[in-house]
């Protein structure tokens, strides 16, 4: 293997504060998955078993190992010389973790792997006239948080926020961190995972919230695949491993944010067009059987 590739492959970023969120994070999931299964060996499952199958605790643990391969692993060192690392490590933040995170369904999970004290007090942030709960059903509807995740995501590919991110760690992480939160609450609608403040959109409108974001995604990848000269200055004064050439560099990073990212919004299309046909066919079957 190449020396200059293997240094790469074993840059790691060990930075204490992204390791205990995401292993405090994956404690109580698996802590609160573990109590809910018990319940049902119990027979005191009182209706909560059915939101842990199997396939959401790996679905958990898959959108954690997203985040961390995003801001630990080569990816992160190499998003600093490449602008197409950047685009991956983008795609990971807004179009991996958030859904697969999302699908899991976290929520209640998270609350019974709490201590009882610490989850009374989280449960109490959403339930009635609690100020979170009235926080997010003012200004995080799926309107609003479509229009967020649009200016949130196509705002920090503007030349001077990117720059800007690139030029410092606080703002990088803000980038990050706002990707991140931008992608939960644009992923939340579509998922319709809990806590459920608003009331969820229905198959149609769902797949209509992901259809509008197509364009905004393919038409940015697009303009950066095809640009005729450098986008980002910061990319033209550094030295890039692999003698890829600037032009080459962005070409690659506006095609992985034009085709895999607006992939995964079409892919997320199909499932829930698939699971809209098959609800229908379901309800029809139960009325003719009601005949």
């Amino acid at each position: 293997m190449d020396a200059e590739l293997s240094a790469l492959l074993r840059s790691w970023e060990w930075r204490f504060v992204i390791i205990a969120s995401v292993g405090l994070s994956c404690s109580v999931y698996v802590n609160g998955f573990t109590r809910i299964r018990n319940l049902r060996s119990r027979g005191e499952s009182r209706g909560v078993v059915g939101l842990v199958p199997y396939w959401r605790l790996l679905s958990y643990v898959f959108g954690l190992l997203c985040i961390v391969i995003a801001l630990l692993s080569p990816v992160e060192v190499l998003s600093g010389q490449l602008f197409f690392m950047h685009m991956i490590q983008h795609m990971l933040l807004v179009m991996c973790a958030p859904p697969l995170l999302l699908l899991s369904n976290p929520f209640p999970v998270l609350l019974w792997g709490l201590p009882v004290k610490v989850r009374n007090l989280v449960a109490g942030l959403f339930v009635g006239k609690s100020w979170l709960r009235q926080l997010l059903k003012r200004y995080a509807g799926p309107g609003m948080s479509w229009i967020m995740f649009v200016i949130v995501y196509i705002g920090w590919h503007d030349p001077i926020l990117y720059e800007a991110a690139l030029s410092s760690r606080v703002v990088h992480d803000i980038e990050h961190m706002s990707f991140f939160l931008a992608s939960m609450l644009f992923w939340w609608h579509v998922t319709c995972a809990a806590p459920r403040v608003h009331q969820n959109l229905v198959y149609g409108r769902r797949i209509t919230y992901l259809l509008v974001t197509v364009p905004v995604n393919m038409i940015t990848g697009v303009v950066i695949t095809f640009s005729r000269e450098p986008i980002y200055e910061y990319y033209v004064k550094i030295q890039r491993p692999w003698s890829l050439t600037v032009m080459q560099d962005q070409m690659i990073g506006g095609i992985i944010m034009w085709i895999p990212g607006s992939m995964m919004l079409i892919v997320a299309i199909i499932v829930l067009v698939v699971r809209m046909m098959s609800s229908d066919e379901r309800n029809n079957t139960q009325r003719l059987n009601q005949i």
